[in-house]
């Protein structure tokens, strides 16, 4: 195998097409066939799934891409420092959770955008875990999470202090419960909605019940939701209460549509991180963009 095959591995992965990486690669779609087809035969191994519409990984496909997308990232990094090669438009791969993604990412691209015009960003919103994964796979540039997951493999820079608050919905029941100097004398009996697992709310949500003494088991958990906005719904249609960022919530609470208390009587404050994998050097792209991010927050 060499790099020009696990090249075109890489762009046919991405694009999902064939003749988008032929395009993109300024090589003849029968070339890419070609690399593909020599890396199967090498390897012994099938790499694409292919179907109609698209071409999808298979789950050899997917171990391969790691690696290759490693060592095309180590070529081009070689390549700017000894060949002094520019990176005029680089796609920087952001992976984020949930809270970052919806209330603080888009400020902090249009900031990005208006500094660095002419670089590009791919945007991947999932679960904190997913974040972390992705980063540590090399699969994402930097990251953004609502915990911290992994030490080993990544530096995490926190960059905003978010706090939990416990919802409920706008009635006269909690409105007089919510008044009670004790959480726990009331929030055991209640149903309760959590986010699902993965996620760095949940995770800071279970310390906080921890400190509290209050085990997750003794709750009377009734669902667990991914979607923030299925959270808020249900909780002000009586469904249950939940623990969620405050910053998801300012509106619907100054609306009326629900109340909130902070989570822990004095609150639970967590930052949030901006993540990205230690063992390996930021393209100049992503370095910019962090920088762009630390002198928004003033991060050190």
């Amino acid at each position: 195998m060499n790099l020009k095959q696990l090249e075109a591995f890489v762009r046919v992965a991405d694009l999902k097409s064939f003749s988008k990486a032929a395009n993109k690669l300024f090589l003849t779609q029968p070339t890419i066939s070609a690399h593909i087809a020599s890396l199967e035969k090498e390897l012994n191994v099938r790499l694409f799934v292919r179907n109609t519409k698209d071409v999808q990984l298979s789950e050899s496909g997917q171990r391969l891409y790691k690696y290759a997308k490693q060592m095309g990232d180590i070529e081009e990094r070689i390549a700017q420092e000894f060949l002094n090669k520019s990176e005029d438009r680089k796609c920087i791969t952001i992976a984020t959770s949930t809270v970052p993604a919806q209330y603080l990412v888009p400020q902090i691209l249009a900031t990005f955008s208006e500094k660095y015009p002419k670089e590009q960003f791919q945007v991947m919103e999932m679960d904190s875990a997913k974040v972390v994964e992705m980063i540590i796979n090399h699969e994402a540039e930097v990251g953004f999470t609502g915990t911290v997951f992994d030490k080993k493999h990544c530096q995490y820079l926190p960059f905003y202090e978010d706090e939990l608050v416990i919802i409920t919905p706008n009635n006269e029941k909690y409105t007089k419960l919510l008044g009670e100097e004790s959480l726990t004398s009331w929030m055991i009996h209640e149903k309760f909605i959590m986010r699902e697992e993965g996620s760095g709310t949940r995770k800071e949500a279970e310390a906080q019940l921890k400190k509290l003494g209050i085990k997750l088991s003794e709750l009377d958990v009734v669902a667990s939701i991914e979607n923030q906005e299925t959270i808020k719904r249900s909780v002000a249609n009586g469904i249950g209460i939940s623990v969620i960022s405050k910053l998801a919530v300012e509106e619907e609470v100054q609306a009326g549509k629900i109340m909130s208390v902070p989570f822990g009587g004095k609150g639970r404050k967590r930052d949030l991180h901006l993540v990205y994998n230690k063992n390996y050097q930021l393209s100049a792209s992503a370095g910019k963009f962090v920088k762009v991010v630390k002198k928004m927050y003033q991060v050190k």
